[in-house]
């Protein structure tokens, strides 16, 4: 299939909604087709962490537009118990979230009218960790595109995250120091398998610190709690590893919560790997200026990050048969 520009204006994309089995849930979503009569690639796009829905926030919408518009198929979901998904996602492992993904790969590829040869994933934080489990050897995923995602385990990422906003918030020495070494004794009673409870004893022998808990505990509850302490130590490096295809990784240069520099390491250090594939090229875009979800100014996009995204995938797209 060639996308060369002819100059005439594309049909309005399609949109309808679908629903497809995941890993024991049942999930639901929109899948946008664009407005042509030759089969089409396609892209399968995955939210971030918490409860995300099809447009994860408002962040997809115009990634997808732009996506339809340049001749792909783009399928979105809602995450397990958020919309009109079944399950719930706080009681899943990144295992699930990950074969929930792949579900949807699988989906996408057996839709008439998309290529199954040409279909790919894009994750954006939490998201990017799902796709790579989600692709991590697998032939028939084309490629991989990452925004936001930490090279790194959610653990350090969150205490990177933490010691930012004590930061910012001009937090003293004293007040992060105590707030960062109550993060990682819950870290470790995490690893232990600590309840809730137990967690709650440890916020309360350090005397409740306030920097704490607004900058990290106030989202915590009894129902959250388990789910970070399962993936916690989720390292992407293995799934890296195992990749068969090209792999993107995009970063905005001001990102606040995840350790770019230090991602950007460690995903190269993957692509360098003896035992990775030949085929699993890495490509990384650092936008300088843009923070998580790749935005300046509020929620605009950074200015060519639709272009450089759909002109990577386009050149990673074969030509279809025939």
């Amino acid at each position: 299939m060639s996308m060369r520009d002819t100059g005439a204006m594309p049909p309005a994309p399609r949109a309808r909604p679908v629903r497809f089995a995941g890993s024991a849930v049942s999930l639901a979503g929109s899948l946008t087709l664009p407005g042509r009569e030759a089969p089409s690639p396609g892209v399968v796009m995955v939210g971030g962490s918490g409860p995300t829905d099809r447009d994860n926030d408002v962040y997809f919408p115009p990634i997808r537009r732009h996506l339809a518009a340049a001749g792909f198929a783009v399928l979105c979901y809602d995450k397990r118990g958020v919309g009109e998904s079944s399950g719930d996602w706080r009681a899943a492992t990144m295992d699930d979230l990950a074969a929930d993904a792949a579900a949807a790969l699988d989906f996408l590829r057996a839709r008439p009218g998309v290529r199954a040869d040409a279909v790919g994933l894009f994750g954006h934080s939490e998201g990017g960790w799902v796709v790579l489990r989600a692709a991590a050897g697998r032939e028939d995923a084309a490629w991989v595109v990452t925004c936001g995602c930490p090279g790194t385990t959610p653990a350090v990422q969150e205490r990177h995250a933490l010691a930012g906003a004590l930061g910012r918030a001009r937090t003293t020495a004293a007040e992060t120091e105590r707030a960062l070494a109550l993060y990682d004794r819950l870290v470790e009673a995490g690893r232990v398998g600590a309840d809730f409870a137990a967690a709650k004893r440890l916020l309360g022998a350090a005397g409740r610190p306030r920097a704490f808990l607004e900058h990290y505990w106030a989202r915590v509850d009894e129902r959250l709690w388990p789910f970070l302490t399962r993936k916690n130590d989720h390292d992407p490096v293995p799934d890296a590893l195992r990749l068969r295809g090209p792999h993107l990784a995009v970063f905005g240069g001001a990102d606040e919560l995840v350790p770019v520099a230090e991602s950007v390491r460690l995903f190269g250090a993957a692509a360098c790997h003896p035992l990775r594939s030949k085929r699993a090229t890495l490509t990384v875009e650092v936008v300088p200026g843009a923070d998580h979800r790749v935005q300046t100014g509020g929620t605009r996009l950074a200015a060519g990050y639709l272009d450089m995204l759909t002109r990577w995938i386009t050149a990673r797209t074969p030509e279809a048969p025939g």
